[in-house]
């Protein structure tokens, strides 16, 4: 029950975000140390949204990017270091 109201919280938010100009700006556009918020999550992969999710990723949440090596970010979000893939990251918007 609690997975469906996520995932109809990111379904919401994710039609909302995808009338966005080219200009957005995602997670793998951020600068090394630099503290943005999440304005929402832009995939069509529910596995991928409920995995974001657990990591802390939903709209209004601080995320820092910490340091970028070939294809791998690490982020701060709520207290603890993740690594994600550029994938991951581009579905990321800021």
């Amino acid at each position: 029950m609690e997975f469906t109201f996520v995932n109809r919280l990111f379904k919401a938010r994710s039609r909302s975000v995808d009338n966005t100009s080219a200009e957005e700006k995602n997670l793998s556009t951020s600068k090394v140390n630099e503290t943005s918020v999440i304005r929402g999550i832009r995939t069509e992969d529910e596995e991928m949204q409920k995995f974001l999710f657990t990591l802390g990723c939903y709209e209004g949440e601080e995320i820092t990017l910490i340091s970028r090596l070939a294809d791998n970010y690490v982020v701060h979000i709520k207290g603890a270091r993740y690594s994600i893939d550029q994938e991951l990251a581009k579905s990321i918007l800021l």
